[in-house]
C-alpha cells in the first residue's frame, strides 16, 4: 500500500493542545490527528490518531468504518456494548488491543473513568474502491 503520510522524526506530542471532537461523536470524545493521509472519498491512505474519552462519555450506536481499525486502549478503561443510555456492556482496562476488518459493527463506547486509546486506521489498497465498499456492506474481508 503507498505511503504518503509525512516523514515525522521523533518529536514531543502536546496533549494540551490539537483535540477536536470527530464528526458524529459526542462532546466530551475528542481527537488528535497525529499523522495522516486517509481519504475515506478514494478510500485510500492511512491514519494515526489518538482518541479521547472524558470520564462518564458514552456514545449510543455501533460504528461501522470501509476502513481497517487497529486500536489500543493506552489508559484508563473502555466499556464496549453498552445501550443507548450508555449502561451494560463488556469493560476492558488498558492494555487492551482490538483489529476490525472494514465493515465490523463495534461499539457502542463508555469510559467511567476516561480513557486514551491509540488508533490506526487504513484501506486495503488492494482492492479497488467500489471492491472495498462491498465488502463493508457484506462485513466481508
Amino acid at each position: 500500500m503507498p505511503m504518503n503520510k509525512p516523514h515525522l522524526e521523533f518529536h514531543p506530542v502536546d496533549m494540551s493542545t490539537g483535540w477536536h471532537t470527530p464528526a458524529g461523536y459526542p462532546v466530551g470524545i475528542k481527537q488528535k490527528i497525529l499523522a495522516s493521509d486517509l481519504d475515506e472519498t478514494k478510500k485510500t491512505g492511512s491514519r494515526s490518531r489518538l482518541l479521547r474519552f472524558d470520564p462518564g462519555v458514552y456514545t449510543t450506536a455501533p460504528f461501522v468504518h470501509d476502513h481497517w481499525e487497529e486500536v489500543y486502549l493506552m489508559s484508563g478503561d473502555l466499556i464496549v456494548g453498552n445501550d443507548a443510555n450508555g449502561k451494560g456492556g463488556t469493560p476492558f482496562q488498558a492494555p487492551t488491543y482490538a483489529c476490525r476488518p472494514p465493515g465490523v459493527h463495534h461499539g457502542p463506547f463508555r469510559s467511567d473513568t476516561g480513557c486514551l486509546l491509540f488508533e490506526m486506521h487504513y484501506y486495503d489498497e488492494s482492492r479497488s474502491p467500489d471492491e472495498a465498499t462491498a465488502h463493508a456492506r457484506l462485513g466481508d474481508t
